[in-house]
């Protein structure tokens, strides 16, 4: 079933075989809850809990492809939800910093992580918003969720050459795409609709 879904996205343009290959090796039908695992290998979006869903996997792809992730890049994961996301990134070899905001979502997935073995660097409870500066500057930066402009402190992680992965927008978002070029200039590339349940930000 996941050499089928392998096979599905392919079929919608993903290329990057180590994305592939961590599609096909990852067990998502764990990442569910149980009322939705005769599902898992379809290319839809699930509820997660606390009104979140676990991305679908074309999505997951798609941003992972985007990352041009490689062996022990350093990557910040903005929006644990389910962990699935999360998986994608350790198989691909990253050092994995993830961020959730929710504390349900937080002390759920982070017990899967533990009894799984996944070990992200750090699973931390917080608001995504800030990122994560005492751990900066990133590779890669990917955001789960969509947010309603483009968080500042996220652009200032990132590393010359680093890539952020946001989708932007309110009701409906615009894939996009950050490249640091320099300490003060971005490339900016956009890359079609999506809809994600919105990023929260600690009003605290």
């Amino acid at each position: 079933m996941r050499n089928q879904l392998a096979e599905v996205l392919i079929e919608k343009g993903i290329v990057d075989e180590a994305v592939l290959n961590a599609i096909r090796s990852i067990p998502r039908h764990l990442f569910l809850d149980s009322s939705f695992e005769d599902h898992a290998y379809q290319d839809k979006a699930f509820p997660i809990g606390a009104d979140q869903t676990i991305s679908q996997p074309y999505t997951v792809a798609f941003q992972s492809e985007l990352l041009q992730v490689e062996p022990n890049h350093k990557i910040l994961e903005i929006g644990t939800g389910s962990g699935y996301q999360t998986a994608v990134l350790l198989k691909l070899k990253a050092r994995v910093y993830t961020i959730e905001r929710q504390l349900e979502l937080f002390k759920k997935t982070n017990l899967f992580f533990n009894k799984m073995g996944y070990r992200p660097k750090n699973v931390i409870f917080g608001d995504g918003y800030k990122g994560l500066p005492e751990e900066a500057p990133f590779d890669g930066i990917i955001v789960t969720a969509g947010a309603p402009f483009v968080p500042k402190p996220l652009l200032a992680q990132l590393k010359i050459g680093g890539r952020l992965v946001i989708p932007v927008g309110v009701e409906e978002q615009i894939m996009t795409l950050f490249v640091r070029k320099s300490a003060k200039e971005f490339e900016k590339t956009e890359l079609g609709s999506f809809r994600f349940v919105p990023l929260l930000e600690d009003k605290n």
